[in-house]
């Protein structure tokens, strides 16, 4: 399993809740998921060339230290972790059904970050 690093708003209560039911579903100690809220790890969002508006907009994971996966991506990668929500992440990334759903989270995202007035 490779080493994940999360990037969260910990800023937003809705991530908080995302990544505490996570949490729950996953062994913690056995975890290779580090969870970084980006607004205290300026230094991850400038090693990665990822912008504070782009980290508050979408779901963002390093990879190994190396890779960065975002958005629906990013959620796949997640469940994939998981090995009962395998076949969730499977069928998202059917094409069609992975527009669908990246389309969704914008707005939801979009929507959340207005209401909060951070947008």
């Amino acid at each position: 399993m490779n080493k994940v690093t999360v990037l969260y708003d910990g800023a937003c209560p809705t991530c908080i809740k995302d990544r505490q039911w996570y949490e729950k579903l996953v062994s913690i100690k056995n975890s290779p998921i580090i969870w970084c809220d980006f607004n205290c790890h300026q230094e991850l969002l400038e090693k990665f060339a990822i912008s504070h508006f782009a980290a508050m907009t979408e779901l963002h994971l390093i990879v190994d230290d190396k890779q960065v996966v975002k958005s629906i991506a990013a959620y796949i990668l997640l469940l994939e972790q998981i090995i009962y929500l395998k076949p969730i992440a499977w069928l998202m990334k059917i094409p069609f059904i992975y527009n669908i759903l990246q389309s969704y989270y914008h707005q939801r995202v979009q929507k959340r970050l207005k209401k909060t007035g951070r947008l």
